[in-house]
């Protein structure tokens, strides 16, 4: 990735002459005060515009001013300037009688002045700025066409913060390192770049030169005249505040600075945690303690209403706070109305892993679910298999030796989650793990966050989340975003088409974030034949994300559930998926408005965690969690006071709530109201930013809707249809050999139409024997070109033999046995040959692969445990490896190793330009010189040799004192004891 800029007037692409290449090369957007002085003196024609206006000139003073910003710059750009700074530093800067356009404006503004002109590519905007202190803020101001940024008052209240007494006595003290001002700067550009880096992952661009004025954003709440006026092109679905607001918001904002700021410190807004007078948070103190003594004192419903109090009289917050209800003339009797239970079979809650939850909050969650007959989600990480079976040893006292730590627990309870999430395939994902689920998750969407990749802190992988997720204790995991494992909407086909395979009964959901055009990814993901899409909405999925992801990504889920409900309408979809809305909701007036929008599943995430205790401190990410919530520290879990009939009492208030306004609206099921926006109305509120807002996106009637037969869902889970493997489960010997661990052997032709072949067995095995409890065999060898996936979840006691080739994801989440793919006999060089596609190995967590041929780019890509030996790899292997051995006798392409964070591969590098092709950033390249390492490696090799008859593995071991040399060691830091090599370090200390 590059965050390289140019700075200059830009030349024809098609017509490159030397004069295109007379621009100034910036290695960072981010410009400190010096730095922007030298751009005067580089010769390119610079001149500073200034963005202050006139107090005096009032609200209409604003766009005056916007107008004579935008005419300054087009005469400069026509006299010769390449170079114009947009400042709020000149002509004396801010003062009692000048305040300044607000920055992001007067750049769109000017951007697009001159798009329209013709004159863009004349110059290059940079921004001088008071108002820029966060990422999003850089990344807003570079993609609507700043080529660099100078965020002045950052610079300057850095220089503050390090003169501090308070700054001083903690590097004093050894709290801090010792700083001057340079290297604090410094710190403070590291961590914006760094910042923008992630957000450009997130969207899948490499170069900030390709985000530069791409627009890659949606305003909410921002209107007509302001769209037109500087983000022309954006996406406003509900309009809202205009020019004339803004400038009223500019100078009442200023006025509270003039004509004297009377604070002996300046105000806490509150941005992100809760702060007494700072902006209002659904999630705060007063809401919380009343939710805890609802749930505690139980199912009198009484106990719930000040909490439903405080929900109905806070101030505007989400987009559905500006909706109400249409009442019928005539309640319905409140015993006509459907039954708790029923309504709270719809109920989840949100994707939470155990690892960023305790043990116990992660437990008590599932137990209260299952309870209620609605669904946890256990989140990506894996789950315990101890977890899977109904408890049938609990005391008198609610103790069971099964989950140790739990309390108010009773026979027949089950912490087994509902939902099994895959997070597109990693940490945890067995075959025993699958078949253990009613319904599988893909996680596009991280939380609430699109593109996000979900982050657990080395502190907080003690021995037992390690031990679940196939890694290494204190080491970091990071699911990168989920564009780096499905990259269209065919790699999501085929994972659904690995989950039914592995698991026919279970539904598969996938997890949208909302955005715009989530209506027509939705449309996608139904014909890829999910059976549930979630839309996550922007409030959801904070509890450990960084400070700079829990804003600014993703909108409410009320547009984006609109949008998705509508497209399947209109595509005559809606009746192959169940829709779930997740994110915020907290009480029953928001799984009403839920089902009225469409949804007919509705999740629960951090409101669940409040009923069990959390007190929302928002330090899930230290593992510091003070009431044992979201940490590991065991002296810290031993604060948990949440039972599992504390959820169940929140899910009961939430499903009586549901009643009442049923009952009101006189209707007797949810599901009557699925879709009936007829029922909403705009809702008058007195406030200026909404009074504007054009909510039609939601309320408009769907004509598609009107029949409701697309309510009517099948009952089980959509199938792949006929699969290779059933005429093996409709053979006698097969299955009584599954049933009784007997051995068989079978020969098979294959086609590259038959994907998944292996994937439906090993569910079989799974559901019966676990993970490792078949001792019988299965030989089976297939002839012919293997579809994709083939040997897909493969588990102990399974041999898979290919003679043939195979395309991608060979041996994706294997979990035990043996793949071996050969070419035919009579093949020339057939370890020179593609014999296996791309992201071979993805997510696996044990067994073994031997193939005489190369395989594709990231091979064993998130591999968990699996052993391997190929001939050659293409680009990017050993791509975020957490555990098991490769080994590549051939080439290698680039970025080996990116994001390794365990496992050993083992790599001949035959030329010596493999040093060269290595992301070093996680690991350590070293010959091969330990016992131990050859104790790994020998082996591995004389097992491809028997399996596939390999004649360079022949020549290796034949002569291994010549090859041995020539072998190079992928090492991660958590493998170096593994291989000998820490108590030699330890040894030359």
């Amino acid at each position: 990735m590059s965050l390289e800029m140019h700075l200059g007037r830009r030349g024809s692409a098609l017509r490159p002459d030397a004069s295109g290449a007379a621009v100034l090369h910036l290695s960072s957007p981010v410009l400190n005060e010096a730095e922007l002085l030298e751009l005067g003196s580089q010769g390119l024609g610079l001149t500073t515009l200034s963005t202050l206006l006139p107090v005096a000139n009032g609200p209409d003073g604003l766009e005056q001013a916007l107008h004579r910003l935008c005419f300054e710059a087009e005469a400069a750009v026509r006299s010769g300037s390449q170079i114009l700074v947009l400042s709020d530093r000149a002509e004396g800067g801010i003062s009692a009688g000048t305040t300044a356009i607000p920055p992001l404006l007067g750049v769109g503004a000017v951007h697009h002045h001159l798009l329209r002109l013709g004159l863009r590519l004349q110059c290059s905007l940079v921004v001088d700025t008071a108002q820029c202190w966060s990422t999003h803020h850089l990344a807003c101001l570079i993609g609507y066409g700043a080529s660099a940024v100078c965020p002045w008052l950052t610079w300057e209240t850095t220089r503050h913060w390090l003169v501090h007494p308070r700054t001083q006595s903690m590097i004093e003290r050894g709290k801090l390192p010792a700083l001057d001002a340079d290297t604090a700067q410094a710190n403070v550009r590291k961590a914006l770049e760094e910042g923008l880096r992630k957000i450009l992952s997130k969207i899948g661009i490499s170069l900030l030169a390709s985000y530069h004025g791409a627009q890659i954003f949606e305003a909410i709440g921002i209107g007509a005249d302001l769209i037109d006026l500087a983000f022309t092109g954006t996406t406003s679905r509900v309009a809202g505040l205009s020019l004339q607001d803004l400038a009223s918001e500019t100078l009442a904002f200023h006025a509270k600075a003039y004509p004297e700021l009377n604070r002996t410190k300046l105000e806490f807004m509150g941005f992100v945690q809760y702060r007494t007078g700072g902006e209002f948070h659904l999630n705060n103190p007063e809401m919380s303690k009343a939710l805890h003594a609802a749930v505690a004192a139980g199912p009198g419903y009484d106990h719930f209403s000040t909490y439903r109090t405080l929900l109905e009289n806070r101030p505007v917050t989400a987009l559905r706070d500006l909706l109400e209800l249409r009442p019928a003339p005539v309640p319905l009797p409140i015993e006509q109305v459907e039954s708790v239970e029923s309504i709270c079979s719809r109920f989840c809650t949100g994707g939470m892993s155990l690892g960023a939850l305790s043990r116990e909050a992660h437990e008590v969650l599932a137990v209260a679910m299952n309870r209620i007959g609605g669904k946890s989600n256990c989140g990506e990480g894996g789950e315990d298999p101890a977890r899977y079976h109904p408890l049938n040893d609990v005391d008198g006292e609610g103790h069971s030796p099964t989950l140790p730590s739990l309390r108010g627990l009773r026979n027949g309870d089950s912490a087994c989650s509902a939902i099994k999430q895959i997070a597109s395939g990693r940490f945890g994902v067995t075959p025993a793990y699958l078949r253990s689920g009613r319904q599988l998750e893909i996680k596009v969407a991280q939380g609430a966050k699109p593109g996000e990749g979900g982050q657990l802190p080395g502190p907080k992988v003690d021995a037992y989340i390690a031990w679940l997720r196939n890694s290494k204790p204190g080491v970091a995991l990071i699911s990168p975003p989920p564009h780096h494992d499905i990259y269209s909407i065919e790699d999501l086909a085929q994972l659904i088409h690995d989950l039914h395979q592995v698991n026919p009964a279970a539904r598969v959901s996938v997890k949208l974030v909302a955005e715009i055009g989530i209506g027509t990814i939705a449309a996608g993901v139904a014909k890829a034949n999910a059976d549930v899409i979630q839309i996550s909405g922007h409030d959801g999925g904070t509890g450990a994300s960084p400070l700079s992801s829990i804003k600014h990504a993703g909108s409410p889920w009320e547009l984006g559930l609109t949008e998705v409900h509508r497209s399947l309408l209109e595509n005559g979809l809606r009746d192959r998926v169940l829709l779930r809305a997740d994110g915020g909701l907290k009480s029953g007036w928001d799984v009403l408005i839920a089902a009225l929008l469409g949804a007919e599943e509705y999740g629960f995430g951090s409101v669940a965690m409040i009923a069990e205790g959390c007190i929302m401190a928002r330090v899930c990410h230290t593992n510091n969690c003070p009431v044992g919530v979201a940490t590991q520290k065991e002296a810290l879990r031993k604060r948990v006071t949440g039972l599992p009939e504390h959820v169940v009492n929140f899910f009961v208030f939430v499903a009586e709530e549901v009643r009442q306004l049923l009952s009101v609206l006189g209707v007797a099921r949810l599901e009557d109201l699925i879709g009936r926006t007829d029922l909403l109305t705009s809702r008058a509120i007195a406030l200026t930013k909404t009074s504007a807002l054009d909510l039609s996106c939601l309320l408009d009637p769907i004509p598609a809707a009107a029949d409701r037969a697309w309510l009517r869902h099948d009952d089980v889970a959509h199938d792949n249809g006929p699969v290779l493997e059933d005429a093996l489960l409709a053979d006698p010997e097969v299955l009584a050999a599954i049933d009784a661990h007997g051995h068989v052997v079978r020969q098979l032709s294959i086609v590259n139409t038959d994907r998944s072949v292996g994937a439906r067995l090993a569910g079989e095995i799974a559901a019966l024997h676990g993970n490792t409890g078949f001792q019988g065999g299965l030989s089976l060898t297939f002839h012919g070109a293997a579809g994709q996936s083939f040997g897909a979840f493969v588990l102990q006691g399974m041999d898979l033999r290919l003679v043939g080739e195979a395309n991608d994801y060979v041996g994706k989440g294997i979990n035990g046995g043996r793949i071996t793919v050969v070419p035919p006999a009579g093949v020339t060089d057939p370890g020179d040959q593609v014999i296996l596609g791309n992201t071979c190995l993805y997510g696996a967590t044990g067994g073994e692969l031997f193939a005489l041929g190369r395989a594709g780019e990231r091979f064993a890509v998130r591999n968990s445990g699996a052993r391997t030996v190929v001939e050659g790899v293409g680009d990017h292997c050993c791509e975020y490896m957490t555990g098991g051995v490769v080994v590549v006798l051939g080439g290698t392409g680039r970025n080996v190793a990116a994001g390794m964070t365990g496992g050993v591969a083992f790599l001949l590098d035959g030329s010596g330009g493999l040093a060269a092709r290595l992301n070093p950033e996680s690991v350590e390249l070293v010959p091969l010189t330990t016992p131990e390492q050859e104790a790994l490696l020998r082996p591995l090799l004389e097992a491809h040799l028997l399996a596939t008859g390999s004649t360079r593995a022949a020549a290796i071991l034949a002569d291994w004192p010549t090859w041995k040399g020539r072998f190079q060691v992928l090492v991660p830091p958590s493998e170096k004891a593994a291989v000998g090599l820490a108590a030699r370090e330890a040894v030359a200390a």
